[in-house]
């Protein structure tokens, strides 16, 4: 492993910077120009630069240990975050103006915000829409429109908001804001500056003490399904994660919620009680009243209740927003009651029709080689992930005139239960098990959006050769794998496959490899192709002579988002 470490590190990107080494385990970076401070007054700097200056915030060494510090004390997080905002030059009150819908939850709230976003564009408003995390470029986390910003609308907005940053850092010991803090900051500006009617705001971590929650009235706020995740920072059982959620809730502001387990709708209520909104239940997706079944965008059946409560959001935003002006009247708590359902308006049927959102149950076909990616990387969402995958595949496979191979292309980060998540893809049945780290690829083509300076090569692969011995012992074979494979040449660029399973250096030579050479997108002059040793290949006999080979991608949106940059050329060319 170490011999596969040496090598990744070595080729490692270079990130468009002019200085990249490590100091006591923090990244010290400058840029190509001389100084940052003056950065906004320089118009050459382009998107690159300011994506390199952005990854900076990333090993803050202050910001980190800040954050460690305010874990304990989690109520400074938003004390932090109202500084940082003032010292851009904005003001809480001024949020107030972004007509604001506020989206909590552990599993399906990006989709909610999307299933939105397009209903209330499909109705003809300017929308905002903020997310995370991004798949290939950072952009896409702050869109206006249902599209990413432009580089040029990016770097603009991007070097006003670090400049006054910047410049102030001084007079507060030098504290810049974290990656995500700066990055919310930002699109508060940008939907501010660009005049948008409204904003979809999704939830960072968390709820009660995100740095999305200096909102002080949004519109209206909704949490999608509630599960176990990030339990370092929200906690351990469902109901203290649902205490948190429930700390988005606002005096007066309506709220909605899709069914959840007792335990955490309890708390929600008692929340709502505390807080004094209205809390309401959203109904099932057949219950409302149309013609025929609701045609959602997005596939999966657990997508039918983020569309329900996207139906009650932009329903209850639009008939708050057309019959009263600011400020709203209070709507106050008066218990959990079921949500009505409504006649969806036309625009309406067709924002969840029209809803596109990458990475989510997405299936791209290329050729004889089918790609089914799914973000998912907490157990609940593996069940969903898990649920939809065999049923899309095998409607595939029905139609196929031979054999078809099934691939497992995953990885998962951070405090994730990796062996609980891949317990559930056992069932997949699987013909090969692929592991790699969230590295795109191993040259220096790498563009910055996709650095991430907060996890070690080391502790990236160590976590992939983990989980391949965990899915061999799954599987029945607990005997250690040789490490005696190598790439031509020496290079130690691919682990040794045994039974079925290997790790990878990056995202791309995993893609090379599964392919076999069937996907014409892979096979551009313009990837680097890496030589993999005849023996190798020689066990991807199976893969080169299936008549199709179907692939599910999971377990990381990081790990989808370096797979769309290299299979989805719309992507990257937004």
């Amino acid at each position: 492993m170490m011999r596969l470490y040496s090598v990744l590190e070595r080729l490692r990107p270079p990130v468009n910077l002019a200085r990249n080494r490590r100091s006591a385990g923090v990244f010290e970076v400058s840029l190509r120009l001389s100084s940052t401070k003056a950065a906004p007054r320089f118009r050459r700097m382009d998107y690159q630069d300011a994506v390199c200056t952005l990854n900076t915030l990333q090993t803050n060494a202050s910001a980190l240990e800040q954050v460690k510090r305010e874990r304990g004390h989690p109520q400074l997080q938003l004390q932090a975050m109202r500084a940082f905002l003032q010292r851009a030059g904005l003001k809480v009150e001024e949020l107030d103006q972004l007509n604001i819908i506020h989206v909590t939850g552990t599993k399906g709230k990006g989709s909610t915000c999307a299933f939105t976003e397009q209903i209330l564009r499909n109705h003809g408003f300017r929308t905002g829409f903020y997310s995370s995390p991004h798949l290939v470029e950072v952009r896409e986390r702050i869109r206006i429109n249902g599209q990413p910003i432009g580089k040029e609308l990016f770097t603009k907005y991007f070097w006003q908001v670090y400049g006054r940053l910047e410049e102030t850092s001084g007079a507060h010991g030098g504290s810049m804001p974290a990656y995500f803090r700066f990055l919310t900051i930002l699109s508060f500006h940008v939907f501010l500056q660009e005049k948008v009617d409204l904003a979809v705001i999704e939830v960072g971590i968390g709820g009660a003490y995100d740095c999305t929650n200096i909102i002080r009235r949004p519109w209206v706020c909704g949490i999608s399904s509630l599960g176990i995740d990030h339990t370092s920072i929200l906690g351990d059982t469902i109901e203290k994660i649902a205490w948190q959620k429930g700390g988005i809730f606002k005096p007066g502001v309506p709220a909605f919620t899709v069914k959840q387990p007792d335990g955490s709708m309890k708390v929600l209520q008692e929340r709502a009680e505390e807080i004094g909104c209205s809390l309401s239940v959203c109904p099932d997706l057949d219950e409302y009243e149309s013609e025929g079944s609701l045609t959602l965008g997005l596939a999966g059946h657990h997508q039918r209740s983020n569309a329900s409560l996207a139906l009650q959001l932009s329903h209850a935003w639009l008939h708050k927003h057309l019959l009263t002006d600011p400020p709203l009247s209070l709507v106050e708590f008066s218990g959990v009651n079921p949500a009505p359902a409504f006649q969806p308006s036309p625009a309406m049927i067709k924002g969840l029709m029209e809803t596109d959102w990458a990475g989510r149950n997405q299936t791209l076909k290329h050729g004889p080689v089918t790609y089914f990616l799914d973000g998912a990387h907490t157990t609940r969402s593996m069940q969903a992930c898990v649920r939809w995958f065999n049923e899309v595949a095998t409607q595939h496979e029905e139609k196929a005139e031979g054999p078809v191979m099934r691939v497992l292309l995953f990885n998962a980060t951070g405090e994730r239960d990796c062996a609980a998540m891949l317990k559930l893809l056992v069932h997949c049945h699987f013909d090969f098990a692929v592991f790699c780290p969230n590295i795109t690829e191993t040259t220096a083509t790498c563009n910055a959006d996709q650095q991430n300076f907060n996890v070690s090569v080391e502790n990236m692969l160590t976590r992939c050769l983990d989980n391949q011995q965990s899915w061999r012992v799954m599987n029945g074979q607990e005997e250690k794998p040789d490490a005696d494979l190598l790439i031509r040449g020496g290079l130690p660029l691919v682990a040794e496959r045994h039974s079925d399973t290997l790790v990878f250096p990056c995202i791309l030579s995993a893609l090379q490899w599964i392919s076999q050479g069937r996907d014409s997108v892979l096979s551009d002059p313009n990837k680097c192709v890496i030589p993999v040793k005849l023996s190798v290949n020689a066990k991807a006999t199976a893969l080169r002579e299936a008549t199709n080979i179907h692939v599910l991608i999971t377990g990381s949106l990081h790990l989808v988002g370096g797979a769309l940059k290299h299979l989805d050329s719309a992507l990257n060319s937004q």
